[in-house]
């Protein structure tokens, strides 16, 4: 089957781009106390509770989803033509763990690009799997993910009550980039067990729809995810609103189990919701004209993604507007919608000059040795 670059893979990423920024501006934004706590303002609240409903944990699995994809288009592509995948592949787990150390210190401690690459090298000893084989793997990942959650469920309920500091991202560039060294070590093992499992998950799917051919038109495994839409509604939505509302302060705080319980179900909700976002999107790509625009930013997701923490940065930080912990979560939101328009407009910008994004550019100098 063809697996070539497709219009519905393109407006995943860049849905996922937008997902990923309304989830990630919080926490650039905002000092860690406000993180946890919940909103006084109405609508903040609100917008808080969407943002967890909707989008904290489902769209970063869609992204990871399509990084499985792209690792099984690369075998497929690399076996037609007879050659060895696994260095190419190595150096690009390289590049992208380079550009994750560079983007933790220097923009956003919260990065997934390092786990990603280090998450990667598990794809390696599964990539001679059949198809039905991983999908078993992956829901075999299901309880893991579920575990991990739990645990970290459990720490926040024993430190984040007494939760302070980030305030040297409202300083200096210098200053910022100080306090995300000095957090890169918690933030990321927080990344790991919160996003950790279900990416890897999501990777082993991606790769077993490479194989397969799901995303092409017409594939039957798509049709039986349109018959299963309304089934996986209800939990998907009861699941996550449940985990919306106990990061919300609406449910008994511990010592109740609710909130590590509700943290937990996560494990479940969001891959139900993340095949629901799946599938609306996938379908919207194919009933719909798509602006280009949108499809160039998810041609180049890894400069978009890297260029959303670039542009908020200056509001936060006091090289720039100086806004940190000034916005609540309907700012906020309002504010990601904005940086993900204009990295959506750099980068139909820069597709006038050259064919792919910088660190795409970079990404394949080093993987291929040259930027063809």
């Amino acid at each position: 089957m063809d697996n070539s670059r497709n219009t519905e893979v393109d407006v995943l990423r860049s849905a996922a781009l937008f997902g990923i920024c309304v989830v990630n501006l919080p926490f650039l934004g905002l000092p860690a106390e406000a993180q946890l706590a919940p909103a006084i303002q109405l609508l903040d609240r609100v917008a808080a509770f969407g943002v967890e409903w909707l989008f904290q944990g489902k769209f970063f699995l869609l992204f990871s989803f399509i990084f499985g994809w792209g690792f099984g288009v690369q075998i497929i592509s690399a076996t037609r033509q007879g050659k060895n995948y696994v260095p190419a592949y190595l150096r690009r787990l390289a590049a992208l763990a380079l550009f994750g150390v560079l983007h933790a210190l220097l923009v956003f401690s919260g990065d997934i690009l390092l786990l990603y690459a280090l998450l990667g090298l598990l794809l390696l000893p599964l990539a001679h799997l059949s198809p039905r084989a991983l999908i078993r793997v992956a829901v075999a990942i299901l309880p893991v993910a579920a575990l991990c959650l739990f645990g970290l469920g459990l720490i926040l309920g024993v430190e984040g009550e007494g939760a302070t500091g980030q305030s040297g991202l409202a300083g200096t560039f210098a200053e910022a980039t100080r306090q995300r060294l000095a957090d890169w070590p918690d933030v990321f093992f927080f990344v790991a067990l919160f996003n950790g499992p279900l990416a890897l998950g999501a990777f082993v799917l991606g790769l077993a729809a490479a194989r397969t051919g799901f995303l092409t038109p017409g594939h039957p495994g798509w049709a039986r995810l349109t018959r299963a839409v309304p089934w996986l509604a209800a939990p998907a939505l009861a699941l996550n609103a449940i985990y919306a509302a106990a990061m919300g302060g609406l449910l008994p705080p511990p010592p109740s189990p609710l909130p590590i319980l509700s943290l937990t179900a996560l494990a479940l909700g969001a891959p139900l919701l993340a095949a629901l976002w799946l599938w609306l999107l996938v379908e919207m790509a194919r009933r719909m004209n798509i602006p280009a625009a949108l499809q160039v930013a998810g041609r180049n997701s890894l400069t978009a993604y890297v260029t959303q923490g670039i542009l908020a940065g200056p509001v936060f930080g006091a090289y720039g507007l100086g806004l940190f912990g000034q916005l609540g979560a309907s700012g906020l939101f309002v504010l990601s919608c904005a940086v993900w328009a204009a990295t959506t407009a750099l980068a139909a910008f820069w597709q006038k000059i050259h064919q792919r994004g910088p660190l795409e550019i970079l990404l394949r100098l080093i993987t291929r040795g040259t930027a063809n």
